[in-house]
């Protein structure tokens, strides 16, 4: 391995490797897929070879003949194209990258695999599975792997513990992660018992005044109690800065309970963050309604990890699944411009990336699947006529969230789950990813044998000083964005006289080859994540167009989990799916749609704000 030179995209495979994998041909013609290599030492062999298995006979129905073209190769693009496979549609998925999977697949970091080792694993950035997420796990149930029942879902493992590290040998907060052993039976969950709970964790953990405490569980009260149309009409329009007060407060709560819970989780800034949004998803459904256990994936735990590479646990089984179900892949294709007349998408121009000639594809449906920031630059001035939400998506806001992964000599898990720096001003989070992979032996699989864990970390604020520099994370160059990185966690994990972090330990580094230009003039990412500043709830579109063929999959469209998520990728391709068949007037079964879960006790409270909204009056604990 080329200590701190594993920063560089790997080489692509051979062209016939990549090229265009026909379906049911191209997965009797390759037998397997390889997800991973067996060597001497290997813990199990479980995740080896994934056998993509005799090619399935797409179901007969009226989808028959009926071919759907998929944009995007990622979450929501793959979600599609399972959905529709299944209820006998044929499909065929156009993917930028020579791999698929977006942001979420693993990427081989290259000249790092010796002695039959696979080379170091390289990703975008962690993968984190809530326990609220429900849509997705049901997809993963789906996807086939030998020896797990519930296919691919049986490679998640659940995290035990949260740590809060403090920088200035502040104590670290360690905080449990395990659903309440003894929750409250339907019924007892009340505004005061709420407001108990919330007081006593922020009591425990923080070094909050009492009043400040107070304020901000009363806060959550109404937000709980809050009806819908008050969260979408005012909580929508109001930053959770604004709704928390957080800048008539102390810095203390300033750092946990305004950046802590939105630039650190996901990369949106608290004074502009929808209230609505953070209410909602990260502190009911991951927090609240995750420790007490409701609303969740089975007896899934509020924080869950793969127990390898992404693409090994989940990306690569999940391709071949589909390709036994018929589901060809074009992939080095770049979508150039969707193509619209007489009131319908007749086809779309895209680039062959390896022989760079153009070329028009065609299809009865179309499902863009791509990340926003790329689909609304494939809509032209006439198909955006045709539908004014599209033009709307222009207003949607992306900004950046990567990871840098340390390979390090030593087992260094750090706590058994997710670490945030809350007092890191890169909002630096990140987990100790060795510990999780049960079915792997980290030197014996991976790298030349020195490595022995990944300590995988997203910076989420890439727009103020460092502590080692003083310069943003964007002005940095590459190399010093990892010097940056890895002095803010040695900042919050070496204190109160331990040393977890040592210079000597960490071998090399990987950054997504995605992001470009670092220390330039011009910084770009091309995989960024969609942000939720006020209001954005107004500009995202339905799965379903007024182009009756035409279809939006992506975790910018509108959907119940309301975050860009995997979750909200897979739930927006249901929608999607079931508009597509509804337009073809199918007789197939609708995709299931699991909504985030409405404790039944906060209903009747609701019911007063809702008669209390309409006559202008603000929620009953609102005390201003």
């Amino acid at each position: 391995m080329t200590t701190e030179r594993t920063d560089q995209p790997p080489e692509p495979p051979a062209p016939t490797r990549r090229r265009f994998l026909a379906g049911a041909g191209a997965a009797a013609t390759v037998g397997t897929v390889t997800v991973g290599t067996a060597t001497a030492g290997t813990a199990t062999g479980a995740l080896a070879l994934w056998q993509a298995g005799p090619a399935a006979a797409a179901p007969a129905g009226r989808a028959a003949g009926k071919h759907v073209a998929v944009l995007g190769g990622g979450v929501s693009g793959l979600s599609a194209a399972q959905e529709l496979a299944e209820r006998g549609y044929a499909v065929t998925v156009h993917e930028y990258y020579d791999v698929l999977g977006g942001k979420a697949r693993s990427m081989d970091v290259p000249g790092t695999g010796e002695g039959g080792r696979k080379p170091l694993p390289g990703e975008h950035g962690f993968r984190f599975f809530p326990g609220f997420y429900r849509n997705l796990p049901d997809a993963m149930r789906r996807i086939p792997f030998p020896g797990n029942a519930d296919g691919v879902r049986g490679n998640l493992r659940s995290g035990t513990e949260a740590l809060f590290p403090r920088a200035g040998g502040r104590p670290d907060l360690h905080f449990p992660l395990r659903r309440a052993t003894t929750p409250p039976a339907p019924g007892d969950i009340t505004p005061s018992w709420i407001r108990d709970q919330i007081l006593s964790v922020l009591d425990l953990g923080t070094r909050l005044p009492a009043h400040e405490a107070a304020y901000f569980a009363n806060r959550l009260l109404v937000h709980l109690t809050s009806c819908d149309a008050r969260r979408e009409d005012e909580w929508e329009k109001t930053s959770w800065w604004e709704f928390i007060r957080a800048g008539q407060m102390s810095e203390e709560y300033r750092i946990v309970l305004g950046i802590g819970q939105t630039r650190n989780l996901v990369a949106t800034r608290a004074e502009v963050a929808s209230t609505r949004t953070v209410g909602r998803v990260i502190i009911e459904a991951l927090l609240l309604w995750g420790l007490l256990g409701r609303g969740m994936d089975g007896d899934a735990d509020i924080d869950r990890v793969l127990n390898a590479p992404t693409s090994e646990a989940w990306i690569d089984p999940w391709a071949g699944h589909l390709r036994s179900l018929g589901v060809e892949f074009a992939m080095s294709t770049q979508v150039r411009e969707v193509l619209y007349s007489d009131g319908r998408v007749t086809g779309v121009r895209v680039l062959d990336r390896d022989r760079g000639a153009e070329r028009t594809i065609t299809a009865d449906h179309y499902v863009s699947a791509l990340p926003v920031e790329h689909a609304r630059t494939t809509w032209g001035p006439a198909l955006r006529a045709a539908d004014p939400q599209l033009a709307r998506c222009d207003a949607l806001q992306a900004d950046w969230m990567v990871g840098v992964m340390f390979y390090l000599r030593t087992p260094t898990p750090v706590v058994h789950g997710h670490i945030n720096c809350l007092d890191s001003p890169w909002s630096v989070t990140g987990i100790g990813q060795a510990q999780f992979w049960d079915v792997r032996d980290f030197p014996a699989d991976y790298g030349d044998g020195r490595a022995r864990d990944c300590l995988s970390v997203i910076i989420s604020e890439w727009d103020k000083p460092g502590i080692l520099y003083g310069k943003t994370a964007r002005e940095c160059t590459k190399e010093e964005v990892v010097a940056e990185c890895w002095a803010q966690l040695k900042d919050a994990l070496n204190d109160s006289g331990k040393t977890t972090l040592t210079d000597d330990d960490r071998l090399g580094w990987f950054m997504d080859p995605a992001v470009t230009g670092l220390g330039g003039p011009d910084p770009q990412n091309r995989e960024q994540l969609l942000i939720h500043p006020t209001g954005t709830l107004y500009n995202r579109p339905t799965a379903r167009t007024a182009v009756p063929n035409f279809f939006l999959a992506g975790d910018y469209v509108r959907t119940d989990v309301d975050l860009a998520t995997m979750e909200g990728a897979n739930e927006s391709a249901r929608r999607a799916v079931n508009a597509l068949l509804d337009a073809d007037r199918s007789d197939a079964e609708r995709c299931e749609i699991w909504e985030l879960y409405r404790p039944p006790e906060m209903e009747p409270l609701k019911r007063v704000d809702e008669l209390r909204h309409r006559l202008g009056l603000p929620n009953t604990f609102d005390l201003g």
